[in-house]
């Protein structure tokens, strides 16, 4: 087998920023579920965890932001980059995570109902709607290949 096979060239083309992406889409959704418990049950420990994950959920999709702007100065993941809808909806998915971050950042009742429980809901059909454009563009690839 020779040392530059076309999977050993294909996997070079794969994208950095597909490694990262996932994290803060689960630290997004368990944010969700977790505030919901907190809502259920008025536990401190869910607000807690919710603003923990969503603080690591922001610190990777910052790192995934940093592995796509490197990717953009790669030619060889050009067909496997995100469509730009989606990298936008990455964008706003971030400041939504912020935003309710900041909202976390609060004591008691108050830091995740309504308005956290609110954002983390729109985060997380957010995040929902921006995989279901990738998906598609991946399974178009797919089948030309």
């Amino acid at each position: 087998m020779a040392i530059s096979s076309t999977s050993n060239r294909d996997s070079a083309a794969y994208p950095l920023q597909s490694l990262f992406v996932p994290f803060p889409f689960v630290c997004f959704t368990l944010a969700l579920a977790t505030d919901i418990a907190f809502w259920q049950t008025g536990n401190l420990m869910w607000q807690n965890f919710s603003a923990w994950l969503l603080f690591a959920g922001l610190m990777l999709g910052s790192l995934a932001i940093l592995a796509g702007l490197m990717d953009l100065m790669r030619r060889r993941t050009c067909p496997l980059r995100p469509p730009f809808l989606s990298a936008l909806l990455y964008l706003i998915i971030l400041s939504l995570a912020f935003a309710n971050n900041l909202i976390h950042a609060g004591d008691g009742w108050t830091a995740v109902v309504p308005y956290g429980l609110m954002l983390s809901a729109v985060t997380f059909v957010l995040c929902l709607v921006a995989a279901a454009i990738s998906a598609r563009k991946y399974a178009r690839l797919a089948w030309r290949i």
